[in-house]
C-alpha cells in the first residue's frame, strides 16, 4: 500500500513538472547521450548474480542528464541511465541519481552542481537470490568505477564503465521495469512505485509530440 501511494505521488509529481514545463520529457528534459564499454572484472564476494560475479565485457549506450532541467550554475539532481547491450534483446537498463553512498545517505537523492562531485547508486534496491543488492557509480565525466552493495553492506567493486563519442542513438527510452539484467529482478514494491510516474511521463512525451505535430501541420496548410 505504501509503494503504490507512493506511485501515486511521484506519478503526480511528475505530472507536475510536465505542465510547469512543458518539455517532451518531465523529467531529465536535457541530456547528451554516448556509447560506452563496459569492463566487469568480477565481484570478491558471490552474489549469485552472473553479471556480477563472472567477468565480461558490454557495448553500453549511456545518458547524463539533469533531472529537473534547472540552469547550469544550479544545484540539480544529476542522472546517469545505462543500456547494457546483452545482446538477443536482452539488454539491460539500470539507471543511477546523484545521492551519497553512506548507509542511510545511499537511499537519499543528493543536489550537486557537477554530476562528478557525488557518487550515484540506484536508490531502490534489486531483488536478486542474495537479498537485496544496490549498484552504485562513481567517478566521471569519462569513467565510471562500478560497485554493488547489501542494503546497509559494504560496497565491492566489481567493474569499469568507460564512456566514449557521443552516439547516433539520441531518441533512446530507458526504463528499467521493461528492460532487466538477468538475475537483477526489480521488487514489486519497487514496481508500483515507479510505474505510475513512467506512464506518465511516455504520456506526456505522447502529447508533445502530438501537439508539435499538430503545430506543424497547422503552418503547412
Amino acid at each position: 500500500m505504501a509503494a503504490s501511494a507512493g506511485g501515486a505521488i511521484l506519478a503526480d509529481a511528475t505530472q507536475g513538472v510536465a505542465a510547469l514545463r512543458p518539455a517532451r520529457k518531465p523529467l531529465h528534459p536535457r541530456g547528451e547521450v554516448l556509447d560506452g564499454r563496459l569492463y566487469r572484472h568480477g565481484s570478491d564476494e558471490t552474489t549469485g548474480v552472473a553479471w556480477l560475479d563472472e567477468p565480461g565485457e558490454d557495448d553500453a549506450v549511456v545518458r547524463r542528464s539533469r533531472a529537473l532541467g534547472l540552469p547550469r550554475s544550479l544545484p540539480d539532481i544529476h542522472g546517469l541511465a545505462v543500456r547494457v547491450r546483452a545482446g538477443k534483446g536482452d539488454d539491460g537498463d539500470i539507471l543511477f541519481a546523484t545521492t551519497g553512498l553512506g548507509r542511510v545517505t545511499r537511499f537519499f537523492l543528493t543536489a550537486a552542481r557537477s554530476p562528478s562531485s557525488r557518487p550515484m547508486t540506484t536508490l531502490l534496491p534489486y531483488d536478486t537470490d542474495a537479498g537485496a543488492l544496490l549498484l552504485a557509480a562513481d567517478g566521471g565525466p569519462e569513467r565510471y568505477e562500478l560497485s554493488w552493495a547489501r542494503a546497509s553492506g559494504e560496497w565491492h567493486h566489481f567493474g569499469v564503465l568507460l564512456l566514449s563519442r557521443r552516439t547516433e542513438e539520441s531518441e533512446i527510452s530507458f526504463d528499467p521495469l521493461m528492460h532487466q539484467i538477468e538475475g537483477l529482478r526489480q521488487y514489486p514494491s519497487v514496481r508500483r512505485l515507479r510505474s505510475p510516474a513512467y506512464v506518465r511521463a511516455r504520456r506526456s512525451r505522447a502529447d508533445t509530440d502530438t501537439d508539435t505535430t499538430t503545430e506543424e501541420n497547422h503552418h503547412v496548410h
